[in-house]
């Protein structure tokens, strides 16, 4: 009976067009926008390595910083001048150094004459290596941008919030099934309340065939990215598909939740899911990658709490960091997330009861 039941779900799942709209056709024909607006970006503003001057500096760990980002194929700086902050300051107004990173005050002060690309990059990298910004400024090796990747590509976040939002929409389908369930919702849902049919295995096969047809929808996704777009999300493939994979969990686990704590019809359902995931991904930097550094740093709680962002931060942190602690606490975080929302919605779902079916 559960394989009846699975199949039955995954066929009226793949037989409606508006969730394989949603969930598969709208994400590619985004990213193939996405590619057509920066294929080029890429080329005109490639990073050449620039020159700085540091300022009273003891700390070894961000020396061993430093020294790592001026090494490799494509190194970040090119000339690091360990100086005091009078010829600093005057290498920075001939302008042989785009600027000063200064340590007399115990905690780095960043000083530039304008703002440009190279002046963010300097920023955000001393802000990268920072693990305690408000007690010590202690660093760790495993926040090391690794100097030997390609130039650093600010077009990879919006690929990144692509799969983040691909995982996401995943929820309309869990949203389909449980308003097919629930008996407030459809003719079906009426028929399943009055029968003797265990529900909590019509709603875990229903829950895993929309799983299902996420996965494959993610699958094709990752796949248009890599062949046709030409899209490198770095050397360990593996680790990408699956933190995409777990973002597909947490999106049933969304989906799940809003069907079933939210009291109204399919529609509206579906849109609150789709707002939803449209902010989460502004957030996580699908609209500009300013935002998501904007939050970062100024609610950063909020971030940590947004599965999208999630999604985006492991993928991130994989593309451009040597260690993998960060790719792992975002990974772990989305499986907390997930079982948090389907636990809440199993509780929930008991709890109901419907006295004139």
């Amino acid at each position: 009976m559960f394989i009846h039941n699975y199949r039955y779900f995954y066929k009226i799942l793949t037989k409606n067009k508006g969730l394989l709209f949603w969930t598969l056709i709208f994400p590619i024909i985004l990213g193939t926008f996405f590619h057509m607006a920066f294929k080029d970006i890429e080329k005109k503003e490639s990073i050449n390595p620039f020159n700085i001057a540091v300022v009273g500096n003891k700390n070894d760990a961000f020396r061993l910083a430093l020294d790592e980002a001026q090494q490799g194929k494509n190194p970040i700086f090119d000339e690091i001048y360990y100086t005091d902050y009078d010829e600093a300051k005057k290498l920075l107004e001939e302008e042989k150094i785009i600027g000063i990173i200064d340590w007399t005050t115990g905690k780095p002060e960043i000083y530039v004459n304008k703002s440009g690309t190279n002046e963010t990059i300097l920023k955000y990298f001393v802000d990268e290596t920072i693990i305690d910004k408000e007690i010590d400024y202690h660093f760790a090796k495993y926040n090391i941008v690794d100097a030997t990747r390609v130039n650093i590509s600010y077009t990879m976040i919006e690929y990144y919030t692509l799969i983040a939002m691909t995982a996401l929409y995943g929820g309309a389908l869990s949203i389909y099934m449980i308003n097919k369930l629930l008996p407030n919702m459809s003719s079906m849902g009426k028929r399943i309340g009055v029968s003797p049919v265990k529900k909590k295995n019509l709603v875990l096969s229903g829950t895993l065939a929309s799983l299902l047809v996420s996965l494959i929808s993610m699958s094709i996704l990752l796949l248009y990215t890599l062949v046709v777009l030409k899209v490198n999300y770095g050397d360990d493939l593996k680790k990408v598909i699956l933190l995409a994979f777990t973002g597909c969990v947490a999106g049933i686990s969304l989906g799940l939740f809003i069907g079933i704590v939210l009291k109204t019809n399919e529609n509206a359902k579906s849109g609150i899911l789709i707002a939803i995931t449209m902010f989460l991904s502004f957030l996580s930097g699908m609209m500009g990658i300013t935002m998501k550094y904007v939050i970062d740093k100024n609610i950063p709680i909020l971030n940590m709490i947004n599965p999208a962002n999630m999604i985006t931060d492991g993928l991130y942190s994989l593309y451009y960091y040597t260690y993998l602690d960060r790719y792992y606490f975002n990974l772990i975080s989305l499986i907390i997330f997930s079982l948090t929302l389907i636990v809440i919605s199993s509780l929930c779902l008991r709890r109901q009861k419907y006295d004139s079916i």
